[in-house]
C-alpha cells in the first residue's frame, strides 16, 4: 500500500491529518501488519485534553496491546464508531475508513517533528 502524501507521520506509527484545527488520527499500514489481527480499539473520550505525545487510546490485537499517541496537544473530539463493531476495519483500511480519532488542535508545533511520506517511506526502508 501507498503512504498517502496528504498527512504526517510519526516514529511510532502514527498518521496525523490536519485540516483546519482538526486533526484525524490513525495508525499506518506498518503498524497494523506489525499487530495483525485487530480485535478491540478503545479510545479516550470525547472532551479528554492531552499533551503533544500523550496516549489517547490503545489498540488490541491478538499479538499484544500498544498505545497510540498523538504528536500536538489538543481535545478529542470523537472516535471511529465503526471500530466498535468491526475493529478489524482498522486492519482492512488503515489510511481511509479505519481511522481512529477526530481531534481539535490546541498546539500544532508536535506536527513538525513528524515526516512527511517520503520520509516515512525511507525510514521504513532503512
Amino acid at each position: 500500500m501507498e503512504t498517502p502524501t496528504d498527512r504526517v507521520y510519526s516514529e511510532s506509527h502514527e498518521w496525523h491529518k490536519l485540516e483546519g484545527d482538526t486533526l484525524t488520527l490513525g495508525l499506518t499500514q506498518f503498524a497494523v501488519d506489525q499487530l495483525t489481527d485487530v480485535t478491540y480499539v478503545e479510545m479516550q473520550p470525547s472532551g479528554t485534553g492531552f499533551d503533544a505525545g500523550e496516549s489517547v487510546g490503545e489498540v488490541e490485537s491478538v499479538k499484544t496491546t500498544s498505545d497510540v499517541y498523538c504528536a500536538c496537544a489538543g481535545e478529542i473530539i470523537g472516535s471511529n464508531p465503526a471500530l466498535e463493531d468491526n475493529p478489524g476495519l482498522l486492519n482492512e483500511d488503515p489510511f481511509g475508513q479505519g481511522w481512529l480519532v477526530k481531534i481539535r488542535v490546541t498546539d500544532k508545533s508536535g506536527l513538525d517533528s513528524c515526516m512527511d511520506a517520503d520520509a516515512y517511506s525511507a525510514q521504513l526502508a532503512g
